[in-house]
């Protein structure tokens, strides 16, 4: 899900675009962050009491567990990159970084594609064919290498 402004200002949680669920396997690294963060949440939750307001279970909330702004997001995300050198960057660029560092570090193509929601791998790799390319000279290069291993015992 997504959130959406209204025009009244409100906001509401609508579906992907493509409707389709998407089920991801994070880092265990990433998940002890999401968990510490849980009881963050949940210790806010008892010291607020009756005004917290998070019925759609939300993992990043305001005070009172409604959805954060789109504003309070970005103003945050540039903070952070300005703080270590990135400040030319937008909030959607981290699904690029996601990508590129994924597929660089020898992530299929196929779990890439699903993790970002394309609709074909195809289409990951035409946005990311920069990357494959780097992949296939590491391809290469670890081939030679089993040649070698091989001519060696044989």
């Amino acid at each position: 899900m997504q959130k959406e402004r209204t025009k009244g200002g409100a906001h509401i949680l609508v579906t992907l675009k493509n409707d389709k669920t998407r089920l991801i396997t994070p880092a265990q690294y990433i998940m002890q962050i999401l968990k510490n963060h849980k009881v963050t949440q949940l210790e806010t939750q008892l010291m607020v009491g009756q005004m917290w307001s998070n019925e759609n279970n939300l993992i990043f909330t305001n005070e009172i567990g409604d959805c954060l702004s789109a504003q309070t997001v970005y103003l945050n995300y540039k903070r952070i990159v300005d703080k270590i050198g990135i400040p030319e960057s937008r909030f959607h660029d981290l699904r690029h970084s996601y990508a590129v560092a994924a597929l660089s570090s020898g992530d299929d193509v196929k779990t890439v594609q699903e993790n970002l929601g394309h609709h074909t791998a195809a289409f990951t790799l035409d946005v990311y064919g920069h990357v494959s390319e780097k992949m296939k000279k590491e391809s290469a290069a670890r081939m030679d290498a089993f040649i070698k291993s091989v001519q060696k015992t044989g």
